[in-house]
């Protein structure tokens, strides 16, 4: 129990770590630049979380009785598993009523209300703890070694350990308040890795881009908690949700809040249509990116859902079927960031609109009422996204000389790179939702309530989804692993002539070049969306001096940087299979992607991640939502979709890379041309909003405050500075030289004057100052008589 009430510990231990990388990261050799600290502290924090888990899973089963709902006994399972599929069994929801532990500390006070923050665990808070300490686990170890020798190193891990005690915070924040802060935490700390190499200009433009592309959701978050507040009277999220299923809830305060909310769920999540933001986030380096799609920043506006699941139940109706905003948005990002996928060079974009269209079907399952797989998927898309991100980043570390271009500098990497090529095949297979991979537990689970909950369209939009995925991952691994290789030796020249941008053209390069270090980070993106990046800045063997680049520049010891290069091979080597840093963290996903679906196996009726995680509707604080029964008719067409998008798109790789079918097709026939221009452009949604909301607005507001500052601001100071000048003249002619030179002289010459008229006494004859004594006397014995 003490672990329980004492879960705000795991996210103040990366907190702490946070600050120790700062302060003691670079002056204490034997932290690796503050990396190891940063391990050490997630270490601790999955530990914590694991050991909560298991209180948590106690807990649960101690008020189901002995042994649980579904403890034990699964010798039956085919046969109940074929059971199900014939007869549909009833579905009970409820069960033991598990009150989730809540500990909360005053903050402050005011008029009459108590703001606390302290820590709200239930089976969602504990899902998302542990699965969030892995992954962040994992991205530490990963990058150990992709990122050795980097720059800014000691900075990276800084920013990991905040970017995690930041989602960590909100998973377990017990009032809206104290998840608002970690929601901002998450949006600085994104900002940052995002734009870790900033002197690039496109990192740091999708820095920026990612910022106020979630500020202007995030201003829907502060109108959403404010609402919600006057409604509940409470910050509490208990309170909160408990008010929401009230008799007394306000209908106009649970629409309006579950709107304004929902508002910030769009731009955390990438939702349509404030999604363009997640796919430049490629630009941070490619662990980052794994974090970021897979167990922080996105998934937060996720979890805001299914944590005040109450407030958007009730706010749009979901019991009500048919149709809602929810659904609607979720649906069509599924499919929208599906079709993009399809025209991306980039592998990393190609798994980042993966991302989009994954969050669709999360927030979609929310809103057909589907809590239990939505969450789920949260769970299981976590870890086989984080495999393909890492899989990404070990291909570009080993394979294609640093860049992430499938068409030009990869293809038969899986004779090369088995084991990145295996967890990278599992993983997909986990993603598109083939049994018995995760994502087709949690993934089937949601298209079925979707039909079950008179949500039938979104059903079969689901299922187009799920065919589309198939097939644009079949296109990434074909022209990824399959082929010929297509990289090679090139230059430092010409990867300049590539890329066309020359990294020693910055100013920081210039300082690198001045204390013997030559940059190798790259980042730039070619007209159309090509982007590579060269992660590594390594030492120059004959420069002795490198080490100075430790105290001006942030990064770790850059004596052993060249070891790290060689520890991979250089630009000249062929591709080759990862160091054991990186295939490591790639195999323990792929085990998980495989493994973790078996949580929720409906066909086993193995139900443990609902018998730990849902809340019972007897408590009044969580909706009575109802549950499909599992049927293999109905999972056997997801499965043979996903099969077609597999198999057809396969065979057009083959004939369109291989044999050359169709070469040009896109350029002669004027249809698929504009077809591909409205993909390749993401729908024009950037040029939308940069050129015409974003110059609509900042371009007259640029303007009038142009005329302001010359007309206004800049008369007012001229017209002081001339005023000053006047008054300085007339200073100068009137008081300095007419008052004060004038008195001052005045002086000089009454000086002057006197001393000529006192000059004769002093003649130096003895009789004249006899006289002058005589004569004093003489008067003054008259002033004595005429007195006296």
């Amino acid at each position: 129990m003490w672990f329980l009430e004492n879960a705000w510990i795991i996210p103040i231990i990366p907190t702490v770590s946070f600050a120790l990388i700062l302060l003691f990261g670079k002056k204490l050799r034997f932290t690796n630049g503050g990396a190891y600290i940063g391990l050490a502290a997630i270490t601790a924090s999955f530990v914590l979380s694991a050991i909560t888990a298991y209180y948590w899973i106690d807990r649960v089963r101690s008020a189901g009785g002995e042994g649980g709902e579904h403890g034990g006994e699964h010798g039956l399972a085919l046969v109940r598993a074929i059971g199900r599929s014939v007869i549909p069994l009833a579905e009970e929801h409820g069960g033991p009523v598990v009150e989730p532990v809540i500990k909360s500390f005053t903050w402050w006070k005011m008029g009459g209300y108590e703001l606390t923050f302290g820590s709200h665990v239930d089976g969602l808070a504990v899902a998302l703890l542990v699965m969030v300490t892995i992954i962040s686990l994992c991205v530490h170890v990963f990058s150990l070694g992709y990122m050795k020798g980097d720059i800014r190193f000691t900075h990276y891990y800084a920013g990991l350990s905040l970017f995690t005690a930041g989602m960590l915070n909100l998973v377990i924040a017990e009032s809206t308040l104290q998840l608002l802060l970690g929601w901002e935490i998450m949006g600085l700390c994104s900002f940052m890795l995002i734009g870790h190499w900033w002197e690039d200009g496109k990192n740091s433009r999708a820095a920026l881009k990612a910022f106020f592309t979630t500020r202007t959701g995030d201003i829907g978050l502060l109108i959403g908690i404010t609402i919600v507040f006057w409604g509940a009277q409470s910050f509490s999220i208990q309170e909160t949700n408990t008010w929401a299923l009230s008799d007394g809830a306000g209908r106009s305060f649970l629409f309006w809040g579950s709107v304004a909310l929902f508002v910030a769920v769009i731009g955390k999540s990438g939702q349509f249509p404030l999604h363009t933001w997640l796919p430049d986030a490629m630009a941070g380096p490619t662990p980052v990116s794994a974090i970021i799609h897979a167990a922080t920043m996105v998934v937060a506006g996720v979890f805001l859902v299914a944590r005040l699941y109450p407030v958007f139940w009730e706010g749009f109706n979901i019991a009500d079927g048919q149709i809602n905003g929810m659904a609607l948005i979720g649906g069509i990002t599924i499919l929208i960031a599906a079709a993009l996928a399809f025209v991306q060079t980039d592998i990393k974009k190609v798994l980042a609109y993966s991302t989009v269209s994954q969050l669709g079907y999360m927030v979609m399952g929310l809103g057909v009422g589907a809590w239990l797989p939505a969450v789920f998927h949260i769970f299981t898309h976590a870890f086989f996204k984080a495999g393909l991100f890492l899989g990404a980043g070990s291909i570009a570390h080993s394979g294609s000389h640093h860049s992430f271009d499938m068409k030009k500098d990869m293809g038969g990497l899986r004779k090369y790179m088995p084991i990145t090529f295996w967890t990278f095949v599992i993983c997909t297979l986990a993603l598109c939702g083939f049994f018995p991979f995760s994502g087709f537990f949690s993934k089937d689970e949601i298209l079925a309530n979707a039909g079950h909950n008179e949500y039938e369209f979104f059903k079969w939009v689901g299922l187009v989804g799920a065919f589309m995925t198939a097939a644009y991952m079949t296109r990434c691994i074909y022209l990824t692993f399959f082929g010929t290789y297509r990289g090679g030796h090139r230059s430092e020249a010409e990867m300049v002539g590539d890329f066309g941008h020359s990294y020693a053209g910055q100013d920081i390069d210039a300082e690198l070049a001045a204390a013997g270090v030559r940059g190798a980070a790259l980042a730039e993106e070619q007209p159309g969306g090509y982007q590579t990046a060269v992660l590594h800045a390594h030492e120059r063997h004959d420069h002795p001096t490198a080490h100075a680049v430790d105290d001006t520049h942030g990064t770790h010891d850059t004596h052993g940087a060249h070891d790290t290069h060689g520890a991979h091979d250089d630009h000249h080597g062929e591709p080759h299979e990862s160091p054991a840093l990186l295939t490591v963290p790639l195999i323990v996903l792929a085990f998980l992607a495989t493994t973790s679906g078996f949580l929720l196996a409906l066909p086993f009726d193995w139900e443990f991640f609902k018998e730990w995680v849902e809340p019972s509707a007897e408590g009044g604080f969580f909706p009575e939502v109802d549950h499909a029964p599992f049927l293999w008719s109905e999972a056997l067409v997801s499965i043979g979709l996903a099969a077609a998008g597999v198999v057809i798109s396969f065979l057009l790789c083959k004939a369109i890379y291989e044999r050359r079918f169709l070469e040009g097709f896109t350029r002669r026939n004027v249809l698929a041309r504009a077809g591909y221009a409205f993909l390749w452009n993401k729908y024009y949604l950037d040029d939308l909003y940069e050129k015409v909301v974003v110059a609509g607005v900042s371009g007259p507001i640029a303007r009038a405050a142009n005329w302001f500052n010359q007309n206004i601001i800049d008369a007012v100071v001229n017209g002081t500075g001339v005023g000053t000048r006047k008054l300085g003249e007339w200073t100068y002619a009137r008081v300095d030289q007419g008052v004060v030179d004038r008195a001052v002289n005045g002086t000089g010459e009454v000086a002057e004057g006197t001393g000529e008229v006192l000059r004769p006494v002093q003649s130096g004859r003895v009789q004249q100052y006899g006289a002058l004594l005589f004569g004093a006397a003489a008067v003054g014995a008259l002033i004595l008589i005429f007195t006296s």
